[in-house]
């Protein structure tokens, strides 16, 4: 019995070269659909309901079963993946951060990418994190910025470790409230847009939601405001899957099949407690490998990267 699945995990998927901000890593649309079509030649594509049947209800996966999941709602994710999957007769689970489709916010993680796709020299952005790093020293301990580099400057294999350690500092390291108010503040400097304009050019809308479960994709749950769920207590944690359902349920999706993809892939046991209480079919995470529905538990699958696998026919 078949009981590995390839469940592939994209997010920006645009034309980078030509587009405002090249600096950004994201997929090319022409390779996307390069992938798409080695996918479709060497796995069988299934969608999210299959997996949920085969994982609750004992039913059989196809050999070489892949499934595919997209990230924070982009609008790529509308304008170029929902076309091209559709057209093919090919599910995409998408997973939305409801904040940013309610409030019309701008996700931090996408503010530190955007402030590192304007910066020619990433060093005078981690000069300038240093003074920051100094000034919030007076009021919050903090080792001292020779061992945070140390400590976090560290590439992951994707980025530098000059990258990773701005975005640590910025995504987790330093502490809130000074975190996400130099976060903004990078932002609108190196941006110079209104957040609200910029956040309805970035993510999709509740009518586009709409239209792509109309056309047969799936719609997940990414919490309301994208944090890193580890770092919240139990009753935060709820209050955020919850405010998200929300959003789901408003724009029609099936609340018996609903699904969870983590942010950053933060979780814990607290986590899964409150998915499996609350009735949650799927839950997705970072970790990188084929998923096993024997083995993995079915609320935190592991997933591969668009980067780990081919993105032509002839690869």
């Amino acid at each position: 019995m078949d009981t590995e699945v390839t469940i592939v995990m994209y997010h920006y998927i645009r034309e980078i070269k030509s587009s405002r901000f090249p600096g950004i890593k994201g997929l090319e649309i022409k390779d996307f659909k390069g992938q798409v079509e080695f996918l479709r030649h060497n796995y069988n594509i299934i969608s999210v309901e299959h997996l949920i049947a085969a994982i609750h209800e004992g039913e059989k996966l196809p050999p070489k079963a892949a499934l595919l999941t997209f990230d924070d709602a982009y609008i790529d994710h509308y304008m170029h993946a929902f076309p091209i999957l559709q057209n093919l007769g090919i599910q995409g689970s998408f997973y939305v951060p409801a904040k940013m489709i309610i409030e019309n916010k701008v996700l931090d993680v996408n503010k530190i990418h955007f402030v590192l796709a304007t910066m020619q020299d990433v060093n005078l952005l981690i000069k300038q994190l240093f003074k920051e790093i100094d000034i919030i020293r007076r009021e919050f301990e903090l080792p001292d910025n020779e061992v945070l580099y140390k400590t976090y400057a560290i590439t992951n294999g994707k980025d530098t470790g000059e990258v990773m350690f701005v975005k640590r500092m910025l995504q987790k390291v330093l502490p809130q409230p000074y975190r996400s108010e130099l976060v903004n503040r990078m932002f609108e400097e190196a941006i110079g847009m209104d957040e609200v304009a910029f956040s309805k050019e970035l993510y999709i809308n509740k009518e586009q939601m709409r239209h792509m479960i109309a056309g047969g994709m799936h719609l997940g749950n990414h919490t309301y405001s994208h944090p890193w769920l580890n770092t919240l207590s139990t009753p935060e944690q709820k209050m955020e899957i919850l405010s998200c359902n929300k959003l789901l349920e408003d724009v029609g999706v099936d609340m018996e099949n609903w699904t969870m993809c983590f942010p950053h892939g933060g979780h814990n046991e607290d986590t899964l407690s409150i998915l499996k209480d609350l009735g949650c079919k799927l839950g997705f995470s970072v970790k990188v490998k084929v998923a096993n529905t024997k083995n993995d538990n079915f609320l935190a699958l592991p997933r591969l990267d668009t980067n780990d696998l081919p993105k032509s026919l002839n690869k």
